[in-house]
Formats: structure tokens, C-alpha cells, sequence
């Protein structure tokens, strides 16, 4: 099986290869650094014959201004409909579209925004295009990801500093009287659940969410365990409340593929402190 990964120099996209080379031959692709240019924003894009299934994690991950919204848009909605037609076209036989649970959310929460809008109409054009060109399509929904490395930082930067404080063991300092909820999902769990879909030809729009929520303490004491560190954790309660943001884990993808998220908080913090140790 010859398997494209779209988005391929992404942290995921990483992860993922060496999951995926096991079982299949895989080529990568975009804008730099892959085997294939591929930008989602040219107005025609092609995808190599031959390609068995089309995995894509390329995305734009939007922002307040004006500019970043409708770069978002371009990217995630409309480039994904360059991207089935492509597809299409060049013959592929499936396509694995990789969403986020943010499309979940509802409009007035406060962490909807440009980038869960997008993956939201991004979703709807995965389904009404695979239905239109008779593209096997599956949908993956995951909740926040993490990893090991620093290439995870950016997306996930409270996160990483909360590991950068354990690891100086400068205390950890947290806004509000509430201990607010986060759903975290470890890259290499969702690498290995991508690769199960893959192999699998999963049709069909899934959740991918850890079935542990975590509180912003419990992140801060997995920090503290994993570093073994000194810090202490306080709340500054005459700061204003940060809301949760937590998700009901849906076990459907999980058991259709027989594979359930296993790396736990307290685990990815002990493989980023042990990644951290090693000799530079």
C-alpha cells in the first residue's frame, strides 16, 4: 500500500511515518521538505498515480485577526476540496482527514474560533466530496496533542511551560480559585490509531479523544513527578476563573480499531523529562 501524507513535516505527520512504514510504503508531501511540493493554497494541486490512500494532516491554525481566519479557510476548507479532487483524480482509493474536536464546540464557547470554524466546514466538505467522487473517506477528530520534543511547543505552549518550570523548579503559578478540565491525547497514540485506519480503510467520522479529562493540577503534578523537581503549585484567586474545556470520550474509533489511547499524562510527562535528559 502507498500511503501520501499531506502536511508531512508536521510533528504529527513524524510520528506517524515510522508507524506507517512498517506496514506501507509512504511518501510525504508540501510546501518544503517533503517528497512531493504540495501547497494546499495554489489554485490547482496535484497528487502523484498510484497513491492507495491520502492522509491529511496539513492545517492552519487560525487566530484572531482577520488574515489568520481566512488563511485558516484556505487551508482547511478549501484546500481540502482541492485535495479530494486531486485525489480523485489521481485514483486514490481512500482518504484519511485528520479534524480536531474543536469542530465540536459550540459557537458561543470560549475557545471557538477561526481554527475550530474551519475544521468544522472542513468536516462537511471531507463527507459531501467523498460522497460526490466515491472516495472512501475517514474523519478523525482529536482532542489536543502533545508529544515528545520541542516541535509539539508551539501548539501546546502552556503546556510545555509548565514542563519548563518543573524541569527549574520554579513554582507553578495558576490563575483563578478553579482547577479547569483539558483533554490531552498523546501523539504517539494518535499515530497509531491513524496507522490503524489506514491499514483498516476506515470510512466514517470518528471522535479521538482521551477517556481521562485532566485539571490544570494534576497536569502541574505529573510535571512536578516527571522532573522530580521541587516546585510547588499555587492559585492566585483574585485572578478571574479559566473555564474548562474538557470532552466526553466516545470509545467508537477505539473499538472498531481495538486499539485505546494508552499513554496516560503522568507518561508523556516522564517521556519528555527522559527525552529532555539525553545528551544534546
Amino acid at each position: 500500500m502507498r500511503v501520501l501524507i499531506v502536511g508531512g513535516t508536521s510533528s504529527l505527520a513524524q510520528t506517524l511515518i515510522p508507524f506507517l512504514r512498517a506496514r506501507c510504503e509512504v511518501l510525504t508531501a508540501g510546501r518544503k521538505g517533503c517528497d512531493v511540493e504540495l501547497d494546499l493554497c495554489s489554485r490547482d494541486i496535484q497528487i502523484p498515480d498510484g497513491i492507495d490512500c491520502v492522509v491529511n494532516m496539513a492545517a492552519a491554525f487560525g487566530g484572531k485577526e482577520l488574515p489568520d481566519a481566512l488563511q485558516a479557510m484556505d487551508v482547511n476548507v478549501l484546500g481540502l476540496m482541492k485535495l479530494c479532487h486531486a485525489s480523485s483524480r489521481a485514483g486514490a482509493k481512500h482518504l484519511v482527514h485528520i479534524s480536531s474536536i474543536f469542530a465540536d464546540l459550540r459557537n458561543d464557547s470560549p475557545f471557538f474560533g477561526a481554527y475550530a470554524l474551519s475544521k468544522r466546514h472542513s468536516e462537511d466538505v471531507a463527507q459531501f466530496y467523498g460522497r460526490e467522487l466515491r472516495l472512501p473517506v475517514a474523519v478523525l477528530k482529536p482532542s489536543q496533542i502533545y508529544g515528545v520534543g520541542s516541535g509539539f511547543r508551539r501548539h501546546q505552549p502552556f503546556l510545555y511551560t509548565i514542563m519548563d518550570k518543573a524541569q527549574s523548579h520554579e513554582d507553578i503559578i495558576l490563575f483563578g480559585s478553579n482547577d479547569p478540565l483539558r483533554n490531552f491525547i498523546h501523539a504517539e497514540d494518535v499515530a497509531k490509531i491513524i496507522s490503524a485506519a489506514v491499514v483498516m480503510k476506515l470510512e466514517g467520522t470518528y471522535h479521538c479523544v482521551n477517556p481521562d479529562n485532566v485539571t490544570y493540577s494534576q497536569i502541574a503534578a505529573a510535571a512536578i513527578s516527571a522532573f522530580e523537581s521541587e516546585s510547588k503549585v499555587a492559585f492566585l484567586k483574585d485572578k478571574p476563573d479559566i473555564p474548562s474545556n474538557g470532552f466526553a470520550c466516545d470509545e467508537t474509533l477505539f473499538r472498531l480499531l481495538d486499539y485505546f489511547p494508552r499513554i496516560s499524562m503522568a507518561q508523556g510527562m516522564q517521556m519528555e523529562a527522559a527525552h529532555r535528559r539525553q545528551p544534546s
